[in-house]
């Protein structure tokens, strides 16, 4: 490609970032993302440029960073579907359910339909993130996201103002379990282990709830009257 064909092409793109919806430019993103995600896997963070992310998604590289601050922050959107999902649950959790009862039956529920295509993309750069800093960063700020969100749910169902430490303690050792136990079925997976375990939803359940109930003292994860 000539210099003057990248740059018309780059003003192209220019044209329909302006003219995107913020859904388009969401779909868009997590489309680089899955691109950046499979390089990284493949060939590793230091060897992949954004120039080749671009070619694999067919934009100018100029694009890329304009929907992205650095090649590694690329996997952010990938990362992020497993934590949506998480604080979703968290989100529709009932005061006058138990924890358990309640992941059970969610949990059961999305393990009946089509499972998302990027959970093996998410659990590669989870497992990635242990030995590439960058990528590292990224993976803890998507929990980071999970804390503060942990933060409202608990504050809420212990009736904690905003900013409540002892609320933002326990909003923090809840982010902190379910991070370390989505790093260990994820490793597991991608050693070839046998994951029987993590196909009982209600034994999951369990062990998520039994890991927060632990964490916070006993103090989140019953109903509430």
């Amino acid at each position: 490609m000539t210099e003057r064909e990248g740059v018309e092409r780059h003003d192209d793109e220019e044209g329909q970032w302006r003219g995107m919806s913020e859904q388009r430019r969401a779909r868009l993103r997590l489309e680089i993302s899955r691109e950046a995600a499979r390089l990284f896997w493949e060939q590793g963070v230091a060897a992949t440029s954004g120039d080749q992310i671009a070619a694999a998604v067919g934009l100018s590289t100029r694009t890329i960073w304009r929907h992205f601050r650095s090649k590694e922050s690329c996997a952010e959107p990938v990362i992020m579907q497993g934590v949506v999902t998480l604080v979703t649950l968290m989100r529709s959790w009932p005061r006058h359910r138990s924890l358990d009862d309640h992941l059970a039956t969610e949990l059961t529920r999305i393990s009946h339909e089509p499972p998302p295509v990027d959970n093996l993309l998410a659990m590669k750069m989870i497992r990635l993130a242990d030995t590439e800093p960058a990528l590292r960063t990224v993976w803890l700020m998507a929990y980071d996201q999970v804390e503060r969100e942990m933060c409202v749910i608990i504050g809420d169902r212990l009736e904690r103002p905003v900013g409540d430490l002892e609320g933002r303690m326990y909003a923090a050792a809840a982010a902190a379990v379910v991070r370390v136990l989505d790093e260990h079925i994820g490793a597991a997976a991608l050693a070839g282990a046998d994951l029987t375990q993590f196909t009982d939803m209600t034994a999951v359940a369990r062990r998520i709830a039994h890991a927060i109930r632990t964490a916070t003292g006993g103090v989140v994860g019953d109903p509430i009257a």
